[in-house]
């Protein structure tokens, strides 16, 4: 299986392609229509079978409309419509069957209600749910509490030796964001002490 990255300076977010041996591809997260992501999958001679969407803000689905011109692939998210698109449903906890593909849905709601994250094997494409020593910027305590909770239940009960491929930002591992995300130690610490948390503590909008 090859994984392919892509970063756009255009809501500095990153998409993902992995592609296996039958030629069939799926993306994760169409930030932005490049060259780049156009020529991975016409170079290796992929079919795009599926994109995924982590979250529905714009830097993390804008180049969805020119993708589904050129590929007629099924587009999976927790919102019925993304970009004007129709998406077939996911749920927490299924696991999505996509040609010899076999992603894992984990919600973790806070950054958004629709945040989730798709892992496979032992890679976690998090969005901006978790990333390198940062967690998603949330809109209240609730917020807050509601994906502290989720990371520590769900995905930090995951293998230790799962790597994190986030929406922003450089991938990192599970057992690193585990141990020394300062972005969950500080709002943890801030949040027993009742104080406010500073935004650069968080990712995304």
């Amino acid at each position: 299986m090859k994984l392919f990255f892509h970063y756009s300076a255009l809501g500095y977010s990153n998409s993902y392609i992995l592609g296996n041996e039958e030629r069939e591809a799926i993306l994760i997260d169409p930030s932005h229509m490049a060259k780049g992501i156009l020529n991975f999958i016409e170079d290796n001679d992929y079919h795009l079978r599926a994109i995924l969407v982590t979250h529905d803000h714009k830097n993390h689905v804008q180049g969805l409309r020119t993708l589904k011109r050129i590929y007629d692939a099924e587009l999976y998210a927790v919102n019925h419509v993304i970009m004007e698109h129709k998406a077939t449903l996911i749920h927490d906890s299924e696991t999505l069957h996509i040609d010899s593909f076999a992603f894992e849905v984990i919600s973790i709601p806070g950054h958004s209600p629709d945040s989730v994250v798709f892992k496979i094997g032992r890679m976690i494409f998090t969005g901006d749910a978790l990333s390198a020593g940062l967690i998603g910027k949330t809109a209240s305590n609730y917020g807050d509490a509601t994906e502290l909770a989720a990371l520590r239940s769900k995905l930090f009960s995951l293998p230790y030796d799962c790597m994190v491929f986030p929406g922003h930002g450089p991938p990192t591992s599970l057992e690193s964001e585990r141990r020394f995300n300062a972005g969950i130690q500080l709002c943890e610490e801030k949040r027993r002490k009742g104080f406010s948390v500073p935004n650069d503590l968080f990712i995304g909008r």
